[in-house]
C-alpha cells in the first residue's frame, strides 16, 4: 500500500512559510526544491528535525527539502496541500507554462485534469457495463427499479462529465471553483438543445451576427468544451480581478467572468465544433466512396483521437441514418475494437509496470474497456504514458481495415465490448458469420496490441515503485549472500564521500558510498540487474543489482538545473541491464562551464540492509575496477 505522505505534506507548506510564501516548486532525485519569497519565513531547524525529512540546504537561491528516494510521492502531496498545479508555479499572473511540444503538454494538461477523479471514472464504466448486461437480459428501466438507480449511477456520471472537468479544470487554470461550475452547468442544461432548436427554426439563433448552435448531441459527455471554456475564463477572471476594486470583487469578478466566458463559449466552440463535425464526415465519406479497407484503418486509427475532441458525433449520425434507411451499416464497425486495443495494452502494463497506483487503476480500468469504456484507461494510464495510447491506435487502424476488408455490419447502432457483438447478428437471417469475424478481430486486437506492448517500455507515470511478490525474492536471496562487489562504472579519481560539495551527500544522509571526479563522461553498469529510476532531466540514475543492492548515480551537483542538456541516456526504467553496460552520457565540459562540479556520487541507497559498505582506497580507478563491497 502506497505511503499517505499528507501530513508531511502539510508541515512542509506550513514550515516554509505557507503556501503564499512559495514562488515556485520543483523536485530533482532526492530533494523538494523551493523558491521562497522570502526564506526567512521557514523554519528550517523544525523542518531538520521532522521525521520523514533527511536535512535541508539553503543553496544558489533555493530551498531545498531532502526527502530520499520517495520525493515524487511528497511532491504530489506537496502539491496538493499548496494548490500548485502546472510546473510548480503560484504566480497566477503567469498561469501555468507547460514544457515540452504541442502533444506533450496536451497530454500533460488532459492527464491532469483527469487523474483527480480516475477512480469514480472507472468505477462508472463498470457500472455501465452491468446495465449492460441486465439489459441484454431484459431488464429495463420502466420494469426495474434497481437498474434504473445503476444506470443512474453510472450514466449520470458520463453525462454530467463537463461539470466534472470544469472543477478540475479550474485548479489546473487557477480559476474559481464555483464559477466554473456555474460554466459547465450551463453547457448540460437540460432544456438548452429544445431553446436552441425552436430559435434556430424561428431564425433567430444570431447573436451579434454569430450563430447560436450546439453539436450534435448537445455538450453532454464531452471533454474538451469545458476544458477550453474555463481556460478562457481564466483570462477574464484574472483581469477582472486586476481591474475590479477590491470592495465589490466577491461578486462582480465571477459575473463579469460568467457574463463573457459563457456566451463565448457558446458563440465560438459550438460554430467552430459543427464545422469540423461537417468537415470530418465529408473526409470520412470520401474515404469510404475511395477504399472501404482505406476507411476502416483510417477511422480505426483516429477513432480514440476523436473521441477526446468529441468529433466522434461527426460519424455517430451518418451510421444511425444508414442503418434505419437501408437495416445495416458498416459506417461504425471500426470504431468498435479500440477497447480491444486498449485491454491489450493495459495487460501488458499490469505485467511490466512497478507502480502501485497504475496497478491499482489498470485492473479497473481494462474492466471498464471490456464492457467499451475506455476513458479510464485512455485518460489515466495510456494516454499519459504516450506510447501504450499510440500502440492501440495503430492497432486499431490494422483491424479497422481488417473488419472493413471482412465486409462486418452492424444492424443496429450501440453497444461497445464485448456488448458488440449482439448487434452484428443478421436480423434477418439469423447469421453469426459477422460475430464469428468480429470476435476473431476482437481477438486478434488484444493478443497484438498486448505483444507490441510488451516489447516495448513503460514510462513511470508517478515516480514510486512497489516491490511485488517476484521482486522480494533478491532481498530473500541478499540473506544468504554475506558480499557483493561493486565495480566502477566511471573511470577518473575516487573522492571520500565526506568532500563531495553538497551537504546531503556528504553527510551519509542518503546513504553510504564514494564519489568520482570522471575524466570521462560515460556511466557504465557496475553489475547485473535492472534500472529503477531515470530522472527525466538524466543526470541520475537508480539501479538494482540481482543480489539486491540498490545504487544511485548523481551526475554532478545541481546538475538538475541544466534540464537534460549535455545528457543522453541509453537505457530506460525496467530494462534488464549487464555489468559494463553503458547506461548515461554526459558531457563534462558543459558542466563544468555551467559552473557546476562533476563530482559525481555512488550511494547504496538501501544501506540500512548492510552491516557495512566498504569502499576502494585507490586514488583513481577505470571502468570495471573494484570500487565497493556490501556486507550484511
Amino acid at each position: 500500500m502506497a505511503k499517505d505522505y499528507r501530513q508531511l505534506a502539510r508541515d512542509i507548506v506550513d514550515h516554509v512559510g505557507g503556501r503564499e510564501n512559495i514562488k515556485e516548486l520543483k523536485h530533482c532525485i532526492t530533494r523538494l526544491r523551493f523558491s521562497l519569497k522570502d526564506e526567512g519565513k521557514a523554519d528550517t531547524d523544525y523542518l531538520k528535525a521532522r521525521d520523514g525529512i533527511v536535512t535541508v540546504v539553503q543553496a544558489g537561491g533555493q530551498y531545498q527539502v531532502v526527502i530520499g528516494n520517495h520525493v515524487p510521492d511528497v511532491y504530489v502531496a506537496v502539491q496538493t496541500a499548496a494548490g500548485i498545479v502546472g510546473n510548480g508555479s503560484l504566480d497566477i499572473d503567469e498561469g501555468d507554462k507547460f514544457k515540452g511540444n504541442l502533444f506533450e503538454r496536451f497530454v500533460d494538461l488532459i492527464s491532469g485534469i483527469f487523474q483527480p477523479f480516475l477512480g469514480a471514472l472507472a468505477v462508472a464504466g463498470i457500472l455501465k457495463g452491468l446495465v449492460a448486461i441486465l439489459g441484454a437480459n431484459g431488464m429495463t428501466a420502466d420494469n426495474s427499479a434497481f437498474y434504473a438507480i445503476l444506470n443512474a449511477a453510472g450514466d449520470g456520471f458520463f453525462q454530467y462529465l463537463p461539470l466534472i472537468i470544469a472543477l478540475t479544470s479550474a485548479r489546473k487554470f487557477k480559476v474559481n471553483e464555483f464559477t466554473a461550475l456555474a460554466i459547465g452547468a450551463a453547457l448540460v442544461y437540460p432544456s438548452l438543445p429544445g431553446v436552441v432548436e425552436g430559435v434556430t427554426e424561428a431564425g433567430l439563433n444570431r447573436i451579434f451576427g454569430i450563430p447560436f448552435s450546439l453539436p450534435t448531441g448537445g455538450y453532454y459527455s464531452t471533454v474538451l468544451p469545458a476544458i477550453l471554456a474555463v481556460w478562457v475564463a481564466s483570462y477574464i477572471e484574472r483581469g477582472a480581478r486586476k481591474l475590479i476594486p477590491d470592495v465589490v470583487k466577491l461578486f462582480l469578478v465571477p459575473f463579469v467572468t460568467l457574463l463573457l466566458a459563457v456566451p463565448m463559449t457558446f458563440l465560438v466552440v459550438g460554430p467552430v465544433g459543427n464545422l469540423l463535425s461537417d468537415a470530418l464526415s465529408w473526409f470520412f465519406q470520401l474515404i469510404m466512396g475511395i477504399s472501404p479497407v482505406l476507411y476502416g484503418v483510417v477511422l480505426g486509427g483516429l477513432w480514440q483521437v476523436m473521441v477526446m475532441f468529441g468529433m466522434h458525433w461527426a460519424i455517430v449520425p451518418l451510421a444511425i441514418v444508414e442503418t434505419a434507411s437501408q437495416g445495416f451499416s458498416a459506417i461504425l464497425v471500426p470504431a468498435l475494437f479500440p477497447s480491444f486495443t486498449q485491454v491489450g495494452v493495459l495487460l501488458a502494463i499490469m505485467l511490466k509496470s512497478k507502480e502501485a497506483k497504475v496497478q491499482s487503476l489498470s485492473l479497473p480500468a481494462l474492466i471498464s474497456a471490456l464492457f467499451g469504456v475506455t476513458e479510464p484507461a485512455i485518460y489515466g494510464i495510456t494516454l499519459p504514458m504516450r506510447i501504450p495510447f499510440i500502440v492501440s491506435c495503430m492497432t486499431s487502424a490494422l483491424i479497422g481495415g481488417y473488419v472493413m476488408f471482412a465486409g462486418i455490419v452492424g444492424y443496429s447502432v450501440g453497444g461497445l465490448g464485448i456488448f458488440l457483438y449482439p448487434s452484428l447478428i443478421d436480423t434477418s437471417t439469423g447469421s453469426m458469420s459477422g460475430v464469428i469475424s468480429a470476435i476473431i478481430a476482437s481477438v486478434a486486437a488484444v493478443v497484438i496490441s498486448f505483444g507490441v506492448q510488451m516489447a516495448l517500455p513503460v514510462a513511470n507515470l508517478y515516480g514510486a515503485e512497489v516491490l511485488d511478490e517476484k521482486e522480494d525474492e533478491p532481498l530473500a536471496l541478499l540473506k544468504e549472500i554475506q558480499q557483493e562487489i561493486v565495480a566502477s562504472p566511471l573511470e577518473g579519481t575516487i573522492v571520500p564521500l565526506t568532500d563531495v560539495p553538497d551537504p546531503v551527500f556528504a553527510s551519509g544522509a542518503m546513504g553510504k558510498g564514494l564519489a568520482i571526479e570522471p575524466s570521462q563522461g560515460i556511466l557504465y553498469a557496475p553489475a547485473k540487474g535492472e534500472v529503477t529510476l531515470l530522472f527525466p532531466s538524466k543526470h541520475a540514475l537508480g539501479m538494482r543489482t540481482e543480489n539486491g543492492a540498490e545504487i544511485l548515480f548523481h551526475i554532478g551537483m545541481d546538475t538538475v538545473s541544466l534540464q537534460g542538456a549535455g545528457f543522453d541516456s541509453f537505457v530506460e526504467v525496467g530494462d534488464r541491464i549487464e555489468a559494463g553496460q553503458k547506461l548515461l552520457a554526459f558531457d563534462i565540459e558543459k558542466i563544468r562551464e555551467a559552473g557546476l562540479p562533476v563530482t559525481t556520487p555512488i550511494i547504496i541507497t538501501n544501506t540500512s540492509l548492510y552491516k557495512d559498505i566498504l569502499v576502494s582506497q585507490e586514488k583513481a580507478v577505470q571502468v570495471g575496477d573494484y570500487l565497493l563491497t556490501t556486507v550484511r
